[in-house]
């Protein structure tokens, strides 16, 4: 059985349990949730007609327990802040309030828990790991992306940044000697990395900038029902491990500490 399979039995077999329970339901709502518009595959795609990744088959597994209908819309970054100020959207994902963004206070906006946290850092070939930060004088960012660990360094004019339009347009600049490093999501990465087998091998190195960062759900006026997201996320840890493993996602600190074995 493949991962879509599994991952729609999960969710059916959630929706039978709870209609058994709760028994009969006026017609759902319809919450809009606003996406980015992002090949992120594995931890999003929801511009795919089919499996859309973690955050969507977790969400999904959350909706099979409530009276609801989710309708996933994607749209660039800003647009999502925009229309989450204007009431369009219910929901944008992902989110967090350490992000920055010129539309809404984040302080207008609640955060639901970390629904999975991303590892973004120093993508690069095996070979370069440990010529130290010196050595990347050309860094690949995607557009959208605010490089705050290379700041420094590129206001002084010691790194390059060149803009691409995704992570696949960065592999393809390191792949071709054009770029250094790039600025990604390791995730991400593989995976692209894995269906392109032509561009070779990356890894990130640990030793380089990097961050952990955790993609929440935000809402402005439906606190309620992020209330019961949060106590979804609580009370099916089991579901929600069993859903990253389905779709081979680690923690951050799992993956430095493996990479740190491995390279140094």
């Amino acid at each position: 059985m493949n991962s879509f399979k599994v991952i729609a039995s999960i969710v059916s077999r959630l929706a039978i349990v709870f209609f058994i329970v709760a028994g009969s339901y006026s017609r759902a709502d319809t919450v809009v949730i606003g996406t980015q518009n992002f090949h992120y595959y594995p931890h999003y795609d929801f511009t795919s007609d089919n499996d859309k990744g973690l955050a969507w088959a977790i969400f999904e597994a959350f909706r099979a327990t409530t009276n609801h209908e989710f309708v996933y819309i994607s749209m660039p970054v800003l647009r999502l802040q925009k229309e989450l100020a204007k009431g369009s959207v219910d929901f944008i994902y992902p989110d967090n309030p350490k992000w920055y963004n010129p539309i809404i206070s984040n302080t207008l906006k609640t955060f639901s828990r970390p629904v999975t946290k991303a590892l973004g850092g120093t993508i690069l070939r095996p070979e370069k790991v440990g010529a130290g930060i010196s050595e990347i004088r050309r860094l690949a960012m995607p557009l959208g992306f605010t490089p705050v660990n290379w700041q420094e360094r590129v206001d002084n004019q010691l790194t390059h940044l060149i803009q691409v339009n995704d992570t696949l347009n960065a592999l393809e600049l390191i792949a071709k000697n054009k770029a250094d490093a790039a600025n990604l999501e390791y995730h991400v990465t593989q995976h692209i990395a894995s269906q392109q087998p032509t561009l070779g091998k990356f890894t990130l190195d640990p030793k380089l900038p990097h961050d952990g960062v955790a993609f929440m759900l935000a809402t402005i006026n439906h606190t309620e029902l992020l209330a019961e997201f949060n106590t979804f996320l609580v009370s099916h840890q089991a579901l929600i491990k069993r859903l990253h493993q389905q779709y081979q996602i680690k923690s951050p600190e799992i993956i430095l500490n493996n990479l740190s074995d491995q390279y140094y």
